[in-house]
C-alpha cells in the first residue's frame, strides 16, 4: 500500500467517524520519520478513540499494521503506519500543540531533498 493510499483510506475513515478538520501535512522534505501527517480533531476523548481503532481495524483488515500507536485516553491518540502518522487530536490538544503551523514552518531539511 502505498502512502498516498494510506493518506486517502485514513481520510476517508476519519470523515466517515465525523472527525472535523481532516489536514494532511506533507513533511517529506522535513523529516525522514514519515512522509504524510493526518491531523484530524475530534469532539472528546470517545471519540478519538473510536476514530482511532476504526482505523487500526480497517488496517489490519488489509494486512497492514501500525508500528505504534500512543495515547489512548489522553486526548491525542498518535498511529504510526511507517510512511504516513495519523495524529486524533481533542480540539484543546490541537490548538495547544499546532501541528501544522509547526511544520509548515518549518524549514526542509537539507540532506532530505
Amino acid at each position: 500500500m502505498t502512502s498516498i493510499e494510506k493518506v486517502e483510506l485514513i481520510r476517508t475513515i476519519a470523515d466517515e467517524m465525523k472527525a472535523e478538520e481532516i489536514e494532511t501535512l506533507d513533511v517529506r522534505s522535513k523529516t525522514s520519520v514519515a512522509d504524510y501527517f493526518v491531523v484530524c480533531t475530534a469532539q472528546n476523548d470517545r471519540q478519538v478513540s473510536a476514530i482511532a481503532d476504526k482505523v487500526d481495524e480497517k488496517f489490519r483488515a488489509l494486512k497492514e499494521r501500525s508500528l505504534r500507536s500512543e495515547g489512548d485516553g489522553t486526548g491525542w491518540v498518535l498511529q504510526d503506519y511507517g510512511d504516513v502518522v495519523l495524529h486524533v487530536m481533542r480540539e484543546e490538544q490541537r490548538q495547544f500543540y499546532d501541528l501544522e503551523t509547526l511544520w509548515k514552518n518549518m524549514q526542509p531539511n537539507p540532506d532530505l531533498i
